[in-house]
């Protein structure tokens, strides 16, 4: 899994002749976000060669019969269909609607059909939803927008979910999380196909840094989470509860006081958490304590005990039972070969950040087990 790996794995299929990687296909489905969608047409769509930015050829296919309708209120008429992508080496779903239904069976079978044929295929935020449901990522690392994260860890148990990456490069499936990393995916592979001058130039058209960390700097120096609020809980009332939960995690407190702070009955507030989200609060509060926990180990020197007490564990036992049932080891093991790695890596001079699970797999609440508080 990487943020930005420089030399990633070479496609597992050559290249069906028909297909060009010049060619992208994009994916629209109505009720997609627009922002989301609106990322690829900008990036692969225009014409910035006076720029230095080579060419690509953009086809916006429709992935389901129209008109298409964004969550705006937007019409889109899309000038190609499904059929289009047969043309398409680099395939591209920058969103999908919904984290609890599928993609229609033929946009599914699109996108099987272009992988075996050797096209890259790339996920946007809940696009890797899409992904997921085409059996795309079985066996692989993805991520996605982190609130969501859990939910596709729970619905695809085979796919090694890390919500703390901008965006992750599996050579031939490449996977974005929120809004704003599906800009720094599309850069990414316009390095990967012309070099890392045609990046840059198209990322001074677009006036943005060539690359960016996970908190948003110019150059990553470690891996945090994302806390952006996904597009469509900005407007919710349960999005202040959220940033605030966010805020304060190095604080003891329960669902029953997040449901007081939203003012309603821990029932309510139940219900709608999973229904916004995907996740049961208590899921979601434990998966963010775990990855706090997981930052804190990667960047620091506090004791386990330490590192408990400063996200929101009411003992070092819970910190190490609900740490292992997430990642498959524990704190102090975790620390170490997440240390060993960083020493490889300046031993060895590599560019790209490693996984750093080798010999375990990520597992988000709701795969298996049940949380206690």
């Amino acid at each position: 899994m990487s943020q930005d790996p420089t030399h990633g794995p070479e496609p597992a299929v050559k290249l069906a002749a028909r297909r060009r990687r010049e060619i992208v296909a994009v994916l629209l489905f109505s009720g997609s976000p627009m922002f989301e969608s609106s990322i690829p047409l900008s990036v692969f769509g225009v014409d910035r060669q006076d720029a230095g930015v080579p060419r690509y050829r953009l086809l916006a296919c429709a992935g389901e019969e129209g008109p298409l309708r964004t969550t705006g209120g937007l019409e889109l008429r899309a000038p190609y269909g499904l059929g289009a992508v047969s043309r398409a080496g680099t395939v591209i779903v920058p969103a999908w609607r919904s984290i609890t239904g599928p993609p229609p069976a033929p946009a599914l079978a699109a996108l099987r059909r272009a992988h075996s044929e050797g096209a890259r295929i790339i996920g946007l935020n809940t696009g890797a939803f899409a992904l997921g449901a085409a059996g795309l990522l079985d066996g692989r690392p993805a991520t996605t927008h982190w609130m969501y994260a859990p939910t596709l860890a729970k619905r695809y148990p085979s796919v090694h979910v890390d919500p703390r990456e901008l965006f992750v490069d599996d050579g031939d499936i490449l996977t974005s999380a929120g809004t704003a990393a599906g800009i720094d995916l599309c850069l990414h592979i316009v390095r990967q196909d012309h070099g890392p001058e045609a990046a840059a130039a198209l990322a001074r058209r677009l006036v943005l840094p060539p690359r960016r960390g996970a908190n948003g700097s110019p150059e990553p120096a470690h891996r945090h989470l994302d806390r952006s609020l996904p597009e469509d809980i900005g407007a919710d009332p349960l999005a202040e509860v959220v940033a605030w939960a966010l805020e304060h995690l190095h604080e003891q407190f329960d669902v029953e006081a997040l449901a007081a702070r939203a003012y309603m009955s821990r029932r309510t507030f139940d219900r709608r958490f999973r229904a916004l989200t995907g996740s049961a609060p208590l899921q979601w509060l434990i998966t963010q304590r775990v990855l706090q926990a997981q930052r804190l180990l990667e960047v620091s020197d506090y004791s386990v005990d330490e590192v408990a007490g400063r996200c929101g564990f009411r003992s070092p036992v819970a910190l190490r039972g609900h740490f292992r049932r997430q990642l498959g080891a524990s704190p102090a093991a975790y620390r170490a070969a997440y240390r060993a790695r960083q020493q490889d890596r300046q031993h060895d001079g590599a560019n790209r950040v490693k996984p750093l699970t080798d010999g375990y797999s990520p597992r988000l609440p709701g795969q298996r087990g049940r949380p206690t508080p």
